[in-house]
Formats: C-alpha cells, structure tokens, sequence
C-alpha cells in the first residue's frame, strides 16, 4: 500500500474511533443525567390566592390533597396568600379540609404579610400553619424546579 493511502487509512479509522468515543460518552452522560432526575423528589407547590370557597373546595383543596395521597408527587406544599388567608381563617370547613391536608402529609405554610393584613395571623398559626415571609421561599421554589400550580 503506498504510503499516502496508509496515512489515509489511518487517519480515517482514527476518526471513526474519535467519533464512536464522543457518541458513547454522550449517550451516557444522557442517560446519567436521566438517572439523576429521576432520583430527585417530585415537587408540587400550590399557591392558593382566591377569596372563592367555591373553587377552594372543588378544585384547590381537592387536587392537592390528592396529589399527596395518591402518590403523585412526593412532597406537596400549599401556600395561602392573600384574600384566601381571610376565607380560610372565617371557614370550619375550610379548616376541616385543611386538617386532613396536613395529615395527609402537605406542607402548609401561609404569607405573613398578608395575614397581617387580613388580621388573621394568630389564628392561621392556632390551625398549624407555618405562617412566614414568603418572597424569598417562593423565589426560591420556582428556581429551583418545584412545579407550581396558582389560584
């Protein structure tokens, strides 16, 4: 074989291997980053903002109580802000619902800002609810992946 038509040859194979390398350590680095996901905690975070019981009731509460018993994702929160901290301070049955929430295993925590504004602050904490500054958390939330639903 001449020695052009060698270099070529060799040239070419050390290409061909060049590129199986790169497609095999992309594939993998796929697959692990696959991997990793998949080993991360589902997370749903409920911002529940309206003042109508009608929609707390049949959707609001219903879903999220769901999502955390049936298992659909592994760590849910439910944030009440605004009019809704008032609504559920005034509401037994919103507070009965509340109560199997938590014992269901969701997060509750309220916005302090406007539990205050509402006046309903100590009451939202005689129900159990961690009741904090909330712009920063939720930042925090939605940065870093938690799938949010708002109502």
């Amino acid at each position: 074989m001449a020695p052009n038509r060698k270099k070529i040859v060799y040239l070419s194979v050390l290409v061909l291997l060049t590129l199986m390398v790169i497609f095999t350590c992309s594939h993998f680095t796929f697959l692990n980053a696959q991997e990793k996901k998949a080993e991360e905690p589902s997370k749903l975070l409920v911002v529940w903002t309206s003042g109508d019981k009608d929609v707390a009731i049949k959707m609001v509460y219903m879903y999220t109580y769901n999502a955390k018993k049936q298992g659909w994702f592994d760590r849910v929160r439910f944030v009440v802000w605004g009019p809704s901290s008032k609504l559920l301070a005034e509401d037994k049955e919103l507070q009965d619902y509340l109560k199997k929430m938590k014992n269901a295993g969701v997060e509750i925590q309220a916005c302090i800002a406007c539990a205050n504004m509402y006046g309903v602050t100590e009451r939202l904490r005689e129900l159990g609810i961690e009741v904090k500054g909330m712009g920063v958390p939720l930042t925090e939330m939605l940065k870093t992946g938690w799938t949010t639903m708002t109502f």
